[in-house]
C-alpha cells in the first residue's frame, strides 16, 4: 500500500511513473496535465503526433475523453465485450480533448485494464493514466521492475511494484468504428 501511495503522489505532482500491465510495464502520467505528458514524451523520445493510449479501471474513467455518441449500440457492445481486458480501442474523442493526448488524430486509444494493480492505481488516482511501453524508443519494453529500472530508473519518479499479467504481446489495438485491427495482440 505504501508503494501505491508513493506512485499516486508522484502522479499528483505531475511526474512520470511506471507500472505493470497485461504484458509489459507501461510508463504513464496524468492525462490532464500537459506538463506531465510533455515529461513523458521527452522521457520516451516519442513524437507528440503519435498520440497516447489511456488505460483505466473502468469505462466511467474514460467517458470524459470518448465521444461514444458517435458509436452504434453494436459497436459499443463489441468494445464492452472485450473489457476489462488487453484490447485497446481507438475511439472518437469528445471535443476539447487536447492534442497532446490525441496527437495528429481526432480519435483516442483507450483500454479498460484487467490488471488488478493498474485497476487499484487508477481508482486510487481517480482517473485514467497515459499508457505507453516502459522503454526508450527503439529498445525492448521492460517486463520487470529490474528491467524498467535498468532502462529508465533515473528518469522515473516512482515504479509500481508488481508483476505483469503474463501475456507475451502488448495489447491488441482495434478501430472502434470498423473493428479493424491496427496491432495484433
Amino acid at each position: 500500500m505504501e508503494n501505491l501511495n508513493q506512485v499516486v503522489a508522484a502522479l499528483q505532482q505531475q511526474d512520470v511513473i511506471a507500472y505493470p500491465t497485461e504484458a509489459v510495464f507501461g510508463v504513464g502520467c496524468d492525462p490532464d496535465s500537459e506538463t506531465a505528458v510533455n515529461k513523458l514524451l521527452a522521457l520516451k523520445q516519442r513524437p507528440v503526433e503519435k498520440g497516447l493510449i489511456l488505460i483505466a479501471a473502468n469505462y466511467e474513467q474514460l467517458a470524459p475523453y470518448v465521444d461514444d455518441s458517435a458509436l452504434s449500440e453494436e459497436q459499443k457492445n463489441r468494445i464492452f465485450a472485450t473489457w476489462p481486458g488487453p484490447v485497446t480501442w481507438v475511439m472518437p474523442t469528445k471535443s476539447g480533448v487536447p492534442s497532446f493526448l490525441t496527437g495528429q488524430f481526432d480519435t483516442i486509444a483507450v483500454r479498460v485494464t484487467d490488471h488488478p494493480l493498474v485497476q487499484q492505481l487508477c481508482l486510487a488516482f481517480g482517473k485514467p493514466l497515459t499508457s505507453t511501453s516502459a522503454n526508450l524508443t527503439g529498445q525492448e519494453p521492460g517486463r520487470s521492475v529490474a528491467e524498467v529500472e535498468a532502462q529508465l530508473g533515473t528518469r522515473l519518479s516512482a515504479i509500481l511494484q508488481g508483476e505483469t499479467g503474463g501475456r507475451d504481446n502488448p495489447s491488441e489495438i482495434r478501430d472502434a468504428i470498423t473493428g479493424n485491427i491496427f496491432r495484433q495482440g
